[in-house]
């Protein structure tokens, strides 16, 4: 608990530098949100008292301790373009977010784990080679492109996809609200037309926004295999007999394990904190839409908070992955 408590702490001066340097690279920016909001051709008094009511007119620090002290009361802003409160705007749209980054890291996972252990166990040969190209291809692979590829050919030219447009079909309504994942309350609520037509919404911009997590995973899964076949006890368990199945599964996976969900956690704070290109492409009401009409309006506040919670996501998520450790090291859990 002291460690954990410890952790917790430390993230406060790393949030309140996320803050500072977030509040100064909006404001330094071009472009004036009251006449973006007002229109290029408004009156300059109409802009003048837009600016007033958002706060703009004030000093800079003033703006900065009016914008912290609502952060300590949990206000994080209003969006002017939409006309509602950012937290509002982020409840109707998170959850989209986390379905999504959810099923892209299922599928990294899901993939990139076997073509790890696959490129070790087959080390130097063509199953090694192959898993190589793979995840280096991935890696490169400009996600920007990679969608519109998808979208042009599974939808465009073979129909496999739906249109790529929202999370359900519009002749559906969504699931009852349960949990806010499309896929999770279909299922809660045994509503299997909303389960097949959000799975075949969700599966499609999943897979362009796993490639990345599949490259990276299967890259970290073959090298921890590696160090870890490379071991004594494990030619002493060949050696004994043992079967590589249960040589790979139940002793070089198991101590390969660290390494891997390491990974895994910090692509599961990126996948949640970086959908912005893919949501986009696929017109996914998600937070990373979201942000890209703020930016386009110059509106600060959800820029901002999106930060803020991106940031705070790969705290927590460094933080579990880093108490995880000691499931699998007893070293770990001795300290």
């Amino acid at each position: 608990m002291r460690t954990v408590l410890r952790r917790v702490l430390a993230m406060i001066p790393t949030l309140l530098g996320v803050v500072v340097c977030i509040f100064v690279i909006t404001r330094v920016l071009p472009g004036d949100p009251a006449r973006t909001l007002a229109g290029e051709n408004a009156a300059d008094s109409v802009v003048a008292k837009l600016r007033e009511q958002m706060g703009l007119d004030q000093p800079i620090w003033t703006q900065f301790w009016d914008y912290l002290t609502g952060l300590l009361h949990g206000d994080l802003g209003y969006a002017w373009h939409t006309g509602r409160p950012v937290a509002e705007d982020f409840a109707t749209r998170f959850p989209a977010t986390v379905e999504l980054g959810i099923a892209a890291l299922l599928i990294g996972i899901i993939v990139g784990v076997p073509l790890g252990i696959l490129g070790a166990t087959q080390r130097g040969r063509f199953a090694d080679h192959a898993t190589r190209v793979i995840s280096l291809l991935g890696a490169s692979m400009p996600l920007f492109w990679l969608g519109l590829i998808v979208i042009s050919v599974f939808y465009g030219a073979l129909g496999w996809a739906p249109a790529p447009v929202g999370r359900i079909s519009d002749s559906l309504n969504p699931p009852t609200h349960i949990t806010g994942l499309y896929v999770i309350d279909s299922i809660l609520t045994g509503d299997t037309a909303a389960l097949q037509s959000s799975l075949a919404h969700l599966i499609w911009p999943a897979m362009v926004l796993s490639v990345g997590a599949v490259a990276i995973i299967s890259r970290m899964t073959r090298s921890s295999m590696l160090e870890v076949l490379g071991q004594d006890y494990i030619r002493t368990a060949a050696a004994k007999g043992m079967g590589p199945v249960r040589i790979i599964g139940g002793h070089a996976l198991k101590n390969a394990a660290p390494s891997i969900v390491t990974i895994v956690g910090l692509e599961l704070g990126q996948l949640l904190g970086g959908a912005v290109i893919t949501e986009t492409i696929f017109s996914w009401p998600g937070i990373g839409g979201y942000v890209v009409e703020s930016i386009n309006a110059t509106d600060y506040a959800p820029v901002q908070a999106m930060t803020l919670v991106a940031a705070i996501i790969y705290l927590v998520v460094n933080l579990l992955v880093d108490l995880s450790q000691g499931i699998f090291d007893p070293k770990v859990r001795n300290v």
